[in-house]
Formats: C-alpha cells, sequence, structure tokens
C-alpha cells in the first residue's frame, strides 16, 4: 500500500469552485481498481495547528494498493476530464507519495 498526500493551491476565492468539481470526481476515483481511500480535507483553524488555516489549499489524502494502480489513475480518462475542468482554479499541486514505515 502506498500513501499520497497532494496539496491543491487555487485561486484566490476559488476554493469552494474546486470542491464541487472535484466531488463529482470522487466517485469515479474510489470506484477505480486499487483504489482505498480517496477524499478531499480543508485546514481546520485550531490551537493545535501553529500555522494559520490556508484558505486557497484544499489536501487530498489517498491509499493505493500500488504504486501501479496510483499511475493508471492519473491516466483515467475522468481525470484526464477533471484536469481541463479545473485548469483556470487550480494554481499549483504538491504531490507527495509515501510507504507506511
Amino acid at each position: 500500500m502506498i500513501h499520497v498526500i497532494a496539496t491543491i493551491h487555487t485561486a484566490p476565492g476559488r476554493r469552494d469552485d474546486f470542491l464541487i468539481a472535484f466531488g463529482e470526481l470522487v466517485p469515479d476515483v474510489r470506484a477505480e481498481a486499487g483504489c482505498i481511500e480517496y477524499g478531499p480535507a480543508i485546514d481546520l483553524a485550531t490551537a493545535v495547528s501553529n500555522e494559520p488555516a490556508r484558505e486557497d489549499v484544499v489536501t487530498v489524502i489517498e491509499k493505493w494498493e500500488s504504486d501501479e494502480a496510483l499511475v493508471a489513475h492519473l491516466q483515467a480518462p475522468h481525470m484526464l476530464r477533471y484536469r481541463d475542468r479545473v485548469k483556470d482554479i487550480v494554481v499549483g499541486v504538491e504531490i507527495r507519495v509515501l510507504e507506511p514505515a
């Protein structure tokens, strides 16, 4: 199993627009072979955090059975349509692929 943490930076004030498009994508991704977990999260302002909440960031938390499943996911037709749909909303993406220690 591998873990993926994707940090999506949206254009100022466009996070809600992104979350709508992303929400429509989630069922297709969860139905993919090898997908264990896939969902968005946003920063929560709390006394525990030592950083301020980021208003234009969505963190996607993923778990995949294998690197091959992740590669197939990135090439899936619904992912290509999604990337085209959000190209004017997303200004940056950082992806971390991790393995359990």
